[in-house]
């Protein structure tokens, strides 16, 4: 039973989150929390846990939405200076 609630809000948390118009920063982040609060969650079984993952996996998606954009702005810088060529 437990386990059905926890993927019960992970699907409803992930459908929200898919649902609404958010910037890429704002959906990466979110999808991390939600995913590090469900693994914690689901791996400890409590709550203070998986608030826990909630904010680790929050500060990865930051960083992962960091990095792309970097990645992102890298590819951009290449691409203009092959066309001036």
């Amino acid at each position: 039973m437990k386990r059905k609630l926890t993927l019960s809000c992970v699907l409803i948390g992930s459908l929200a989150l898919g649902a609404c118009t958010m910037t890429d920063t704002q959906r990466r982040t979110g999808t991390g929390a939600a995913l590090g609060g469900a693994a914690a969650g689901l791996i400890s079984g409590e709550w203070g846990w998986a608030a826990a993952g909630a904010a680790a996996g929050a500060v990865g998606g930051y960083l992962y939405d960091q990095h792309k954009k970097t990645e992102d702005d890298a590819y951009e810088r290449g691409a203009r200076d092959a066309k001036s060529r």
